[in-house]
């Protein structure tokens, strides 16, 4: 199943715009797991197993791994993801954006090593740095357009004086990926909850792609208003453009005690049930 669909059926099979984010950092962990980076497989797991019927999505984030030699882990939990969570995607948060055959062996990485559904990139090389992606057939590329951080403004703000209308850069990225850049139907675009307005443009431009939405939660996103600019549905209620949103740090440490995943289970419940309300 194509990584669109694959969404679509998570979505509908679990009620849920929900995407958990994995971003395990060991000083955070709990009780004799706390500091200890052998147990990021552990501690990931126990959080996939309790919320695994909530989600649309899992976004493992590449870095908290690599930064503690736990690549091995990370490739473990992705076997246990499809494992025990067959139908919800996972997608690679992993930014990459290279030229040529680095790019080539980033896609690899990506797909056939760690066998994720979709992984993130950054569009700010062009296209070429994205062509490698898009020829694993069915598989999600979604790109960087208008970020949740504070800094995103300096460089994705600023309008474009050589294309007609002048655009952001944002509002182009946004435009390219609905059109010519798409090659293989599976483009997507990152735009952070902080900025509900701009949510909305992107989503006038791109009327049918995925967005992924990260800040609702620790970053002070509002699900209500993300919900609102972002997904959008046809006459009959069918989903025309559909939005994740993504929680990491709320739901991983809701609680720093042996409940951890129970009470993770609770913050994605809760998240959950407000993104439906707010449909």
């Amino acid at each position: 199943m194509i990584f669109t669909e694959q969404l679509l059926r998570a979505q509908h099979q679990h009620q849920s715009l929900l995407c958990v984010g994995l971003d395990p950092e060991p000083s955070k962990f709990p009780g004799a797991w706390k500091g200890n980076p052998e147990r990021i497989y552990d501690f990931c797991a126990a959080i996939v197993d309790a919320t695994k019927d909530l989600v649309c999505a899992f976004k493992p984030q590449i870095a908290y791994f690599a930064a503690h030699r736990a690549e091995d882990q990370l490739e473990r939990l992705m076997a246990h993801m499809r494992r025990v969570a067959p139908s919800v995607p996972v997608i690679l948060d992993a930014k990459r954006g290279d030229i040529g055959s680095t790019a080539e062996q980033y896609a690899h990485e990506a797909f056939t090593r760690y066998q994720a559904d979709a992984v993130t990139l950054s569009p700010f090389m062009g296209f070429d740095t994205m062509e490698p992606f898009l020829r694993f057939p069915g598989k999600g590329v979604i790109l960087l357009c208008r970020t949740s951080n504070p800094g995103g403004s300096d460089l994705q703000n600023l309008r474009l004086a050589d294309i007609a209308g002048q655009p952001r850069v944002y509002e182009h990225i946004a435009a390219q990926a609905q059109g010519p850049w798409n090659t293989n139907g599976q483009m997507g675009l990152v735009v952070g909850a902080t900025f509900p307005e701009e949510i909305a443009r992107v989503r006038e431009l791109a009327p049918t792609l995925p967005l992924l939405i990260p800040g609702v939660g620790a970053q002070g996103g509002d699900a209500v208003a993300t919900v609102k600019a972002g997904l959008r549905t046809d006459a009959s209620g069918a989903v025309t453009g559909t939005i994740v949103v993504n929680s990491s740090r709320a739901v991983l440490y809701a609680s720093s005690g042996d409940d951890f995943a129970s009470a993770a289970r609770r913050v994605a419940l809760q998240t959950r049930d407000a993104l439906n309300a707010a449909r």
